[in-house]
């Protein structure tokens, strides 16, 4: 009599599910990878705004701050697409070589990697503006303003467990 082999099923970090490591790592990877398809338009935009820029007439006006910050805005902006984007080529490259443990593990530093990027750009695009359009004091009261708040929604608050608990709703 042969005996079937069933594969084990855990509790994962006490998560109520009931599923195999595979199964666990395929759903982290395509919840990972779902995320990256929200972020990802919007990095787009801002790059591809950022492009066009020096191409308009009013940028021969920027003084030398205004035109180093932008440059500045436009390569962490890159950055944070190449981190970004990265996690589908290497999903793309390696997805055979059954390492999903250690993709998804890249995977996820890169992501935040991406978003710490991507969040230096917004805040720099926010000084430049307020630059441009008003003063130097409100350029360092905007950007301190929109450093906290990407650093408190982003990282600080998911660090430290705020939202809702599991039994409220929450995953």
């Amino acid at each position: 009599m042969k005996r079937a082999i069933v594969p084990r099923m855990d509790d994962h970090a006490g998560s109520g599910r009931q599923e195999t490591d595979n199964a666990r790592l395929d759903r982290n990877l395509s919840e990972l990878l779902q995320e990256l398809r929200v972020a990802l338009p919007g990095v787009q935009v801002l790059f591809a705004f950022l492009l066009a820029v020096p191409f308009a007439q009013g940028f021969t006006r920027v003084t030398d701050f205004q035109r180093a910050l932008f440059f500045v805005v436009m390569a962490l902006t890159a950055m944070s697409l190449a981190f970004l984007i990265a996690p589908s080529s290497w999903h793309r490259l390696r997805f055979r070589r059954r390492d999903k443990e250690r993709l998804l593990q890249a995977s996820n530093r890169m992501s935040i990697a991406g978003l710490a990027f991507l969040a230096l750009a917004m805040t720099g695009a926010v000084m430049l503006i307020a630059d441009f359009i008003y003063s130097p004091t409100l350029t360092i009261v905007s950007g301190i303003g929109a450093g906290l708040v990407f650093g408190i929604l982003w990282y600080i608050a998911p660090l430290m467990g705020h939202g809702p608990k599991p039994e409220e709703g929450g995953r």
